[in-house]
């Protein structure tokens, strides 16, 4: 059994790679339909977000019970990740529907923390923790929330607070998870490099 594991393990070609491949692909298509900003462009903005979100979660789970670790999925999924949500929070600010610090804050801790993973892979791989996937569940949850087009068919203002909660809950979680992992760093970079 496990022999038969090897050659898929290693291989760039297989489901949780190509689903990842589908995240980025989706990126650009979610962008184009969420700055047109009309009813009919960010309904469908929403469809997409959703789909490559889903396939977020479908590629995991599938090279976890299937055993199929690559270094491709392991470079390319959290850049993957992370091209969906700041794209998203950069587009939503160019909509004048996030105040740019929030995005700009969201974009630091994001793009330096997987920078300072990628500084520690040598020493060691930091997992992410339960904060840092509550966080991206909340990042999620708050860009849904965000793009979907109530003023279509309800009264915006209690969705968009409603919203607005849920965003400023990721952005707390999303520092707090930071200052986690720079002090996770911190201690790994302590630590004598494997020989």
């Amino acid at each position: 059994m496990a022999e038969q594991r090897t050659p898929r393990a290693w291989g760039v070609w297989n489901l949780p790679n190509a689903l990842t491949m589908v995240r980025i692909a989706l990126v650009p298509v979610f962008l184009v339909l969420l700055l047109q900003d009309t009813t009919a462009s960010r309904w469908w903005a929403v469809v997409v977000f959703v789909a490559a979100s889903v396939t977020d979660q479908l590629d995991g789970h599938i090279a976890r019970a299937r055993d199929i670790v690559t270094p491709f999925g392991i470079l390319m999924d959290p850049i993957a990740d992370k091209a969906l949500t700041l794209g998203a929070f950069v587009a939503l600010s160019v909509l004048g529907e996030v105040p740019w610090w929030v995005t700009i804050l969201i974009a630091v801790r994001e793009l330096g923390i997987t920078a300072l993973r990628a500084a520690l892979v040598r020493r060691s791989i930091m997992p992410a923790s339960m904060g840092g996937k509550v966080k991206t569940v909340l990042q999620m949850l708050a860009i849904v929330l965000l793009v979907v087009p109530w003023a279509a068919f309800t009264a915006a203002a209690v969705p968009h607070a409603v919203a607005l909660v849920v965003l400023y809950a990721a952005l707390a979680v999303t520092v707090v998870t930071g200052v986690d992992y720079c002090v996770r760093g911190w201690r790994l970079a302590r630590q004598p490099a494997a020989s």
